[in-house]
């Protein structure tokens, strides 16, 4: 009887959530992903602590900054070595509100992937937080044929400006949606009546779906950031899901027949109003939504926090 994560792939391109390499073969997975959080559990675990030492090893005499991204091309090779399609690095956060310095740190990632025989336009996304500096950065770079992942996106608005970025692909951040309206919703908040298509992250990513899909919009849709497996099948359709490894083993060992939940003609077959986004209409649209604000800044401090411990770690 076929398993989920089988039945998934036959609509969704999967995608494994991790820098745990050693996890990734079993599930056959099409791409992966990476951020500074999976990468920094990854270097403390004794399999992989001598990649860091490797890389800190061969280039003794580097700045901190060109060690820490060629740590983690080192785990993107690792990764590209184990399974078809594409891996994406992430940019350091602490750069989120910076656009040159953006566009130099995607540019020499890109260029160290390169040094290593990778089909860069092929194989690696450039992970960046979606804000608005990261958005003009990601325009320009996909005009030079490095292609992106705007990450840390939680709201309608971010889907908007990427899509006019031009960028590949976007993030919508499912559980962490969910997160904020359980916690804001307290005692009230009932799990039942929140949960598969009604589960605020589930419905963030559908709007941006069917958005997309009507007005033929080519960027990806990747939903990330699951907390269950009905999160995932409540999308299954949806370009591509990045999904951690406990929840791949948990959707391998279910066999309740999966369907459908979101398709092009679906989406197609909607009266969506086109909208355009100048910056002073984005950050204004931007602002107006309380939870996509508290998750962007929450979510860029956390990638920065943990960048940080990054460097402490090469330091040592």
């Amino acid at each position: 009887m076929m398993n989920q994560l089988h039945a998934l792939k036959q609509f969704t391109t999967v995608v494994a959530d991790t820098g745990d390499f050693q996890q990734i073969a079993q599930y056959q997975p099409q791409d992966a992903t990476t951020n500074p959080s999976l990468i920094l559990k990854a270097v403390q675990m004794p399999a992989y602590r001598a990649l860091l030492d490797q890389t800190m090893a061969q280039h003794p005499k580097a700045p901190l900054d060109e060690t820490m991204d060629r740590l983690l091309v080192r785990f993107g090779c690792e990764i590209l070595s184990l399974l078809p399609g594409r891996v994406s690095t992430e940019v350091d956060a602490r750069l989120s509100f910076d656009t040159d310095a953006t566009l130099s740190r995607a540019r020499r990632i890109t260029q160290l992937y390169q040094a290593q025989g990778i089909d860069t336009p092929k194989r690696v996304l450039i992970k960046i937080a979606a804000t608005w500096e990261g958005m003009q950065a990601a325009q320009v770079l996909e005009r030079e044929g490095i292609h992106t992942n705007l990450t840390l996106l939680f709201a309608f608005a971010q889907a908007v400006a990427c899509a006019q970025a031009g960028v590949k692909l976007i993030s919508p951040f499912v559980g962490r949606i969910h997160d904020w309206h359980k916690k804001a919703a307290g005692a009230a908040w009932d799990e039942a009546a929140r949960s598969g298509v009604n589960d605020p992250g589930v419905q963030s990513v559908r709007q941006i779906y069917n958005y997309y899909k009507q007005h033929g919009i080519a960027t990806e849709v990747m939903g990330a950031s699951f907390r269950n497996i009905g999160q995932i099948t409540a999308l299954a359709g949806c370009d591509l899901l990045t999904i951690a490894p406990e929840l791949l083993a948990q959707l391998q060992a279910q066999t309740t027949p999966l369907s459908v939940a979101l398709s092009v003609a679906q989406a197609q077959a909607m009266p969506i109003e086109r909208v355009t986004l100048h910056e002073a209409q984005f950050r204004f649209a931007l602002n107006e939504d309380a939870m996509a604000c508290d998750k962007l800044a929450e979510g860029i401090r956390a990638f920065c926090a943990d960048a940080r411990k990054l460097d402490a770690l090469m330091q040592t």
